[in-house]
């Protein structure tokens, strides 16, 4: 089994709108050996995702209302085969507890460079915000989707 985490700064948008989306592309190819979980760098554990990723979530058919933020601790890096992050200062704080090689910005395991490979963070944005993070989280997510399908055996 694979583990996949994903890590922004409170784990209340940007990383759990990720892990859905995998969970959801993953799901759509039948490949079951993959667990996907999320963390944030400066979270308030136990904290219920933002309102604005949740309707987002929810027009996409989605469903963030279980989702609880985690505080990123070395225990969750050390559980995971790939972290993936949505700045390159949470890959900072990845490195830090231990995430070494398997710390990858997520816009750079996508594919992109330079300013492009950051997710912008929406918190406190009005939802048009969210709905463009959202946009961007999907093109990226499909990405790491048709890696892991190619690199998972079914």
């Amino acid at each position: 089994m694979k583990h996949i985490l994903f890590v922004c700064t409170g784990n209340t948008c940007r990383s759990p709108l990720a892990e859905a989306l995998l969970r959801q592309k993953l799901e759509e190819r039948g490949l079951a050996g993959v667990s996907v979980a999320s963390a944030g760098t400066g979270a308030w554990d136990g904290a219920p995702a933002s309102e604005g990723a949740y309707l987002v979530a929810l027009e996409h058919g989605l469903d963030l209302s279980a989702h609880r933020a985690r505080l990123l601790t070395r225990e969750l890096v050390q559980g995971a085969d790939m972290v993936l992050t949505m700045a390159r200062h949470h890959r900072a704080r990845v490195e830090q507890l231990g995430g070494g090689t398997r710390a990858h910005l997520l816009g750079e395991f996508a594919g992109r460079q330079g300013e492009d490979a950051e997710v912008r963070d929406p918190f406190g944005g009005d939802l048009e915000g969210y709905r463009e993070t959202f946009g961007e989280l999907e093109t990226l997510v499909l990405e790491v989707a048709q890696r892991l399908a190619k690199e998972t055996p079914r």
